[in-house]
């Protein structure tokens, strides 16, 4: 990804609360239109690093900067990025239309204006004949599709998405994946996805960050994390794997000996 634009920088980002540190020293650089996850085990930072970029909330430490601009403490609603949570956050007593044009409306856009954009929106996630349903009447996949085109639907620099298929089904959660990485390319939007699932980071990012107890262990490509992992939790975190451990008894230019338990091992 090297030579591409920059749209996200953390720069020695912590986060305390009170005595316990969630995230600790965390740098990134994240491009434009790149599908970058942050993997984890539960507890590890990767939500707190989100929420973070987000503006929900204020770093302890360190800087945030979007397209090169400073926004460490700008508040959520003067940072062009969207959230997409696991809940939908849909509202109950609008229509499908009312959902995608709210963003809209809070910024004053006309109604007869946003129409074509509300339509663009629909059409991305396939679902434009449900413009007048109401969120109760959609399924849990079509729900998900609908706030994807709601924070789609003003055109954000990013959109973060906090575990949004944890929700669903095995069969639509593995559906759903296709989904979000069809629109991704679409929209050429930076993406940045937390999850837990090893199988959906490595399925669609271009990039993965791998974190436990607030610190990056690992950031690389889905093929370097699987098959050069940087540490054994990395390794053990991201699939089965054998550990063996031995001694370096000799070094070539393209291969190892290892000594495990008298046994050469090359």
């Amino acid at each position: 990804m090297n030579g591409q634009e920059t749209e996200i920088q953390l720069i020695q980002i912590s986060k305390k609360f009170g005595n316990f540190t969630a995230v600790q020293n965390v740098n990134l650089e994240i491009y434009h239109g790149e599908f970058f996850s942050l993997l984890g085990p539960s507890g590890c930072g990767k939500t707190t690093t989100l929420r973070m970029i987000a503006g929900l909330e204020e770093p302890t430490e360190g800087q945030i900067c979007l397209a090169g601009e400073d926004v460490t403490y700008k508040p959520a609603y003067l940072r062009n990025v969207n959230t997409v949570f696991q809940d939908y956050a849909l509202f109950p007593h609008m229509t499908v239309e009312e959902n995608i044009y709210f963003p809209l409306k809070m910024k004053k856009v006309k109604y007869s204006n946003a129409r074509a954009m509300i339509e663009e929106a629909l059409t991305l996630v396939n679902m434009t004949d449900f413009g007048k349903r109401y969120p109760q009447q959609l399924s849990g996949g079509q729900r998900q599709r609908i706030a994807l085109a709601r924070s789609l639907v003003n055109r954000p620099r990013a959109l973060l998405l906090d575990e949004p298929l944890g929700a669903l089904d095995f069969k639509l959660r593995i559906a759903m994946q296709k989904v979000l990485k069809d629109i991704q390319k679409n929209v050429n939007i930076t993406f940045i996805y937390v999850t837990h699932d090893q199988t959906e980071a490595i399925t669609m990012s271009d990039r993965i960050c791998v974190m436990k107890d607030g610190v990056i262990h690992q950031i690389g490509t889905p093929d370097e994390i699987y098959n050069s992992p940087a540490s054994t939790f990395v390794a053990s975190f991201i699939g089965d794997m054998n550990f063996l451990e031995g001694q370096v008894v000799q070094k070539g230019e393209n291969s190892v000996t290892i000594d495990v338990d008298g046994k050469p091992i090359l």
